[in-house]
This record gives structure tokens, sequence and C-alpha cells, in this order.
């Protein structure tokens, strides 16, 4: 039966192949991205009745506060939300460096903690109650192998790592709550994509760890509450 789901960041890379994936298997989506009029990519979709584009930028709390009603306007429940939207060393927005030691400086590191680790979570808490009618909901929080700390045995990337680390302690608590209203939440890594973030050397294509990340979300039980998994459904260490 399709379902009804919301893909943030959903404007390019492993967020545009999870949308068009959604669509194409005949289930609704809510996609959403900082700068909806310049998703050419996104907007091609836009002849389904299925894709709905909403802005969403997790460094601005207004836009952050204004998303679940307009979510809400949209659809009565959800079914799936995948929390894709992030950033990496490379596109925070203040453009501080923080990656190499001897170059750190708080706003760089700050701002990826902002986006990567606290704004999934208040996107989830956000839509809560519309996920709370939703069919067996589920939440996927993508977050990467650079945030586990058994994997982390050499230096740089400070903030990137940290704020997966951060987003993944995170997900252990919110699955924790939320699990009490029947929602599962586990974090995933995508697998090392080719992906503007990813780079063009990458294992997989963003089509291929798209549809990983459904499959996984297609199989989710309450009994998944709080795993971290790899793209292809495989425990990932922490």
């Amino acid at each position: 039966m399709p379902i009804i789901a919301c893909v943030t960041g959903a404007n390019r890379g492993i967020g545009l192949a999870l949308t068009r994936q959604l669509v194409r298997r005949g289930d609704r989506v809510i996609a959403t991205a900082r700068q909806p009029d310049r998703c050419d990519a996104l907007a091609e979709l836009l002849d389904s009745d299925r894709l709905h584009i909403v802005q969403l930028d997790l460094a601005d709390p207004a836009s952050l506060d204004a998303f679940p009603e307009k979510v809400a306007r949209i659809t009565d429940r959800l079914d799936l939300l995948i929390n894709n939207a992030g950033v990496s060393g490379d596109s925070v927005p203040t453009g501080a460096p923080n990656t190499r030691w001897g170059e750190l400086e708080p706003e760089g590191i700050l701002s990826m903690m902002r986006i990567n680790a606290v704004g999934p979570l208040l996107v989830t808490q956000g839509l809560v109650e519309l996920l709370a009618k939703g069919d067996a909901p589920r939440v996927l929080c993508v977050s990467s192998q650079l945030g586990s700390l058994e994997r982390k045995t050499a230096g740089g990337r400070y903030g990137y790592c940290m704020s997966k680390a951060a987003l993944n302690m995170g997900l252990r608590a919110m699955a924790a709550d939320v699990v009490e209203r029947g929602i599962t939440a586990v974090a995933v890594h995508p697998g090392w994509v080719i992906t503007d973030m990813g780079g063009d050397d990458a294992e997989l294509t963003p089509e291929q760890s798209a549809a990983g990340m459904l499959n996984i979300a297609d199989g989710l039980s309450t009994d998944d509450a709080g795993r971290f998994l790899k793209w292809n459904g495989e425990a990932h260490p922490w």
C-alpha cells in the first residue's frame, strides 16, 4: 500500500534519489529544500500529484518552527520521515574552516552541530503527532560512518565527525522516547556515495544507496528502535 513520506534535503544527491524512487513506486512525498525555486531536478517530478515541495532550512529557527504546520496542511499523517538534509565541512553557512587541527574555530563547528545533529531532532519533534497517526511510522536519520567512535582512528574533519556522532546519540535518546508511540527511529549510514559531498571516487550511486535505505525502512519494526545500520541493512559499529 502506498505510504506518505517526508524527505529533507531532497534537491540533490541521495535525497533526490530517495524522492524519485518513492514517487516512482507510487508513494506520496513531501520533499524539502532550502530554496525550492532553484530545484530544477526536483521540479521535474512535479507533474505527479504525489509530490509536494516545501521550504525548509535547518539553519533557520523560523523555518524549522513553520515547517510542521506546512506539512499538516498537506497531510494528516506521516508513515516515513527521512532526515537526510545536512552539510559537510565545505558547505557550512559561515564558510569558516573547522576541519583541521590548528585551524579549529567555533562558528563553523557549531553551525554543523546545529544543522547535522540538532536539526533532525527538531524536525522529528515537530512532526511527531503526524507520525503517531501513520501506518507503522518510521524515522530514518541519515548519519555517517564518520560519526562512529569505534571507526575514528585518524585526525581531521572535526566538525562533521562530531556532528554525526552527536546525531547518533540524539537518535538513541529520541528512539527511546518515540517508540512509546509506535514510532521506530534508526540511524543509517548511506554508504560512500557519489555526490557533491562524497566525491566522484565513491563506491555507490545515489540510486543504489537510496534503494538500500528504502529497503531498510520497509522492513523496520519497533524492535529495531535506536539501531545504527549500514545502507545494506547490516549493523554499523557505534
